[in-house]
């Protein structure tokens, strides 16, 4: 294999969310490890497809090798990215709701109606039995937000629909803060430590221009 063809590796990044409300730093630490294990696996993934395909085709005796490390690459490489966008829109010090007349909140209205009814609807969500992740979703066609339950990572993600806010309902994000039976406790320490300009920014990115006249 020529190394020096390889694609460019993932690096796991650093994140300083020390003294979270009601996330402790030992389930963060837990998380962490957990993330970057994810990220190892999908550079491991990455080598071995590629190690497979350089030669320009794939043997039929390698195909079920082939088959299976291309089904599990989309459970690693997903799972390192929605960690990262749940990471990314924590903060120390965060806010449970985003302030009157935000960008985020004048897009839930548009959607739901209300900013408190999109709220019940992402916490319904994050609430589904299994485990999981609760996303709310832009979809960039109508500027329109959607919340989608997403199982193992790849299951349930909706093609094209950009994610705004993320949210780990795996039971290792809150197992050693609260009994399993306890989720609901996890998801208002979630929303009390939210960095709203984080989740306005994947906003305003994404939104096409002629997506909600309101927002201009």
């Amino acid at each position: 294999m020529h190394t020096e063809t390889l694609p460019r590796k993932y690096e796991p990044r650093s994140y300083d969310l020390h003294g979270l409300h009601g996330i402790s730093d030992r389930t963060l630490a837990m998380h962490f490890k957990l993330y970057e294990g994810y990220v190892k696996e999908t550079n491991n993934l990455t080598a071995r497809i590629h190690q497979l395909v350089e030669d320009g085709k794939v043997d039929q005796e390698e195909m079920p090798v082939y088959s299976e490390l291309k089904r599990r690459y989309g459970f690693e490489y997903n799972g390192m990215v929605l960690h990262e966008y749940y990471f990314d829109n924590l903060m120390t010090n965060g806010s449970a709701d985003p302030v009157a007349h935000s960008p985020f909140r004048q897009a839930a209205e548009s959607s739901f109606g209300t900013y408190e009814a999109w709220k019940s609807d992402f916490i319904g969500v994050g609430k589904m039995r299994g485990v999981g992740w609760a996303v709310c979703y832009l979809n960039p066609y109508n500027g329109r937000l959607t919340n989608h339950w997403i199982t193992l990572h790849e299951t349930g993600n909706v093609a094209g629909f950009a994610p705004v806010l993320v949210m780990d309902v795996w039971e290792h994000a809150f197992i050693l803060d609260y009994k399993p039976s306890e989720r609901v406790s996890y998801i208002e320490a979630f929303f009390s430590n939210i960095d709203w300009k984080a989740v306005e920014h994947r906003l305003e990115r994404t939104m096409m221009p002629t997506s909600i006249p309101s927002l201009k």
